[in-house]
């Protein structure tokens, strides 16, 4: 996902100033919001089972 549409992501869920996040930051604290765990691209991605998420394919590439 590139990170403008991650941005609108943020923003539709309450994320302000988006631009002062990277793109990890800005993923894992919209998993925060969305009350998941904030894993994106962490040692955890060798291991994850989060079949459903929707970062999974940028995680664990």
């Amino acid at each position: 996902m590139r990170l403008s549409e991650i941005e609108n992501k943020a923003r539709k869920i309450g994320v302000k100033n988006t631009w002062r996040f990277s793109k990890k930051e800005l993923i894992r604290t919209i998993q925060k919001q969305e009350g998941n765990f904030d894993c994106f691209d962490t040692p955890a991605k060798q291991t994850c089972e989060q079949t459903l998420c929707c970062w999974r394919t940028d995680c664990v590439k």
